[in-house]
């Protein structure tokens, strides 16, 4: 079985999610794993795939793929499935990767399986897992034909290191004339200080228990002492209180960090998928009869605007001691 992983990167660096893909992928018994990086300018970030699992990195460094756009992606991966006789390949759960991963899927004729949570070689086919009926059972996929794409869920895997080296290879892109017809006119990035939701160790999220907007400073003011991301849940979101970027749950982000403290979330089943993946769960919230008590780690049962201060303070004065 021939593996290649799709890897994303950003800001000179690979991301922790495809990252994580590439180790589960060498984990697989009778795996030959490869990544693939393409972008403009990337030739130099490629090694690092080595330490995690690939033996091989294929470059695609064009300018015609600087801007995060799928379809000259979809060429190039096309390009280099067919050269190196891949038969499966793997992505991490984004916005861009899920477009790249349709369009292959549709250019090779291929079998897609997504939203996968784990994956496995039994009696020597792929059997790939994925949760369905909102999360709350978890069914067994498979493919017929001899290409296999899988998309992951973002979090499912954590990335390991494994201390090997990979041989970098640049390959060229063949790209069609319709692929090149769109352009980024602009880019934005999220102003933010501190990691993301989906990479960070400690996550502190809001919910409507808060009662006002204003009381997400409270969130706030703990996770910059604990060294967290802010999460919020879609109820929120929907109402204004804070950025959609922050929305954990089935149609915001997943996340699985050591640490989640829920504040003022009920627990609907809806945010429990972006967040059960949690080390340990920790739930505050007035209402004792909440779903979240049914399955966190630690509940506290009383009054936000008196215990998250609190809180703060005591892992403030921690930190000093």
């Amino acid at each position: 079985m021939k593996v290649l992983v799709f890897l994303e990167h950003h800001e000179g660096s690979l991301e922790k999610r495809g990252l994580a893909v590439l180790s589960k992928a060498a984990s697989l018994d009778g795996a030959e794993v490869a990544g693939a990086v393409l972008g403009a300018g990337v030739g130099e970030i490629a090694g690092t795939a080595g330490r995690f699992g690939a033996r091989t990195v294929h470059v695609c460094d064009d300018p015609a793929l600087e801007a995060p756009l799928p379809q000259p992606r979809v060429d190039a991966l096309a390009a280099l499935v067919a050269e190196e006789g891949f038969d499966t390949v793997f992505f991490a759960q984004s916005v861009l990767a899920s477009d790249v991963a349709a369009g292959l899927a549709a250019r090779l004729e291929a079998g897609l399986n997504w939203d996968l949570t784990d994956l496995l070689v039994r009696d020597g086919a792929l059997v790939g897992k994925r949760p369905a009926l909102a999360d709350s059972v978890y069914v067994e996929v498979g493919w017929k034909g001899e290409r296999r794409l899988a998309l992951f869920r973002s979090g499912a895997f954590d990335p390991v290191e494994v201390g090997g080296q990979a041989q970098v290879e640049s390959f060229s892109g063949r790209f069609e004339d319709f692929s090149l017809q769109a352009t980024m006119v602009e880019q934005a990035h999220e102003e933010r200080s501190g990691p993301s939701i989906e990479d960070a160790e400690i996550v502190v999220a809001g919910g409507r228990g808060l009662g006002k907007p204003e009381n997400f400073s409270l969130v706030e003011e703990l996770a910059r002492e604990l060294g967290g991301a802010v999460g919020a849940t879609r109820a929120v979101v929907d109402a204004g209180w804070y950025p959609y970027s922050s929305q954990v749950g089935q149609t915001g982000k997943t996340v699985s960090p050591k640490l989640y403290v829920a504040c003022g979330i009920s627990g609907a089943i809806q945010h429990k998928v972006g967040m059960q993946n949690a080390n340990v769960i920790v739930a505050i919230n007035k209402d004792a009869n909440a779903p979240i008590f049914e399955y966190c780690d630690l509940g506290v049962v009383g009054d936000l605007n008196e215990i998250l201060p609190r809180l703060t303070e005591l892992v403030r004065q921690r930190k000093a001691g």
